[in-house]
């Protein structure tokens, strides 16, 4: 992925149909594959300056994939009368010096920590093994798979990296579900029982923490189906997951 950052002065007479003109070619950005996000600052301390930030796919599907593509005659046709405005113009590449502020909790933070995750696992098993439609899953369970289970979604939501240092990672709990032949009934009493659960150890019940939680365990558990299956994937070499708070951040009242 590559950052493009283009750096304008706009005079104020013309600043509200400079901004209408990107709203224009806005659709053009957001029609196109090569695109990631995109979006359009102006200075607080002098408004005569604005950034335009787009992410790309990479440097060569912004100029030879979108460019060269059907969506760049509309996009230039409506900046067009800004193009000398431009007074710099360059992609770069994001470092691994990224992190978030303290303004928004983590969701491990907002459901209390690992003290929290571990009594949710903790129950949440101790149920499992009376649990006529699970409990054959889990037979011969590990001493310590609630506590392994505990760390992969404190990891996940945002927690200490412990499941990927300590636990082998994305592949090993991938791994861990190899020739289970989960099924569709299984998985759901997963899910309903964890909620339930998460309701008895009174976890934050609110909207926007129970529907990152939700939007998870179904991800989560249909991605174990998958594993689980006759033909699975091959095992991911990917990073552990991060799950945020997307579209609904922490209600504060």
């Amino acid at each position: 992925m590559i950052v493009e950052y283009i750096r304008y002065t706009i005079a104020e007479a013309e600043a509200g149909a400079f901004e209408a003109a990107y709203a224009r070619a806005a659709e053009s950005l957001a029609a196109a594959p090569e695109c990631v996000d995109y979006e359009l600052s102006r200075c607080a301390e002098e408004p005569s300056a604005y950034i335009l930030r787009i992410r790309w796919t990479s440097t060569d599907e912004h100029l030879n994939g979108f460019r060269e593509g059907p969506h760049f005659a509309a996009f230039l046709a409506a900046i067009r009368p800004y193009v000398a405005a431009i007074e710099e113009m360059r992609h770069y590449a994001v470092t691994e010096v990224a992190g978030r502020g303290g303004s928004t909790p983590t969701l491990y933070e907002w459901a209390g920590g690992a003290p929290a995750f571990e009594k949710l696992f903790t129950t949440f098993y101790e149920r499992v093994a009376k649990d006529e439609i699970l409990a054959p899953v889990f037979a011969g369970m590990d001493a310590h798979h609630a506590e392994h289970v505990a760390s992969w979604l404190a990891e996940v939501f945002g927690g200490p990296a412990r499941y990927s240092t300590e636990s082998g990672g994305h592949r090993h709990m991938a791994s861990k579900h190899l020739g289970r032949g989960i099924d569709e009934t299984q998985r759901r009493r997963w899910v309903a029982l964890l909620l339930e659960t998460a309701d008895d150890v009174e976890l934050p019940a609110d909207p926007e923490f129970r529907g990152v939680l939700a939007y998870y365990l179904e991800w989560g558990t249909r991605m174990a189906i998958i594993y689980s299956g006759p033909n699975p994937p091959p095992l991911p070499e990917t990073p552990m997951p991060r799950w945020d708070w997307g579209q609904t951040p922490p209600y504060r009242g």
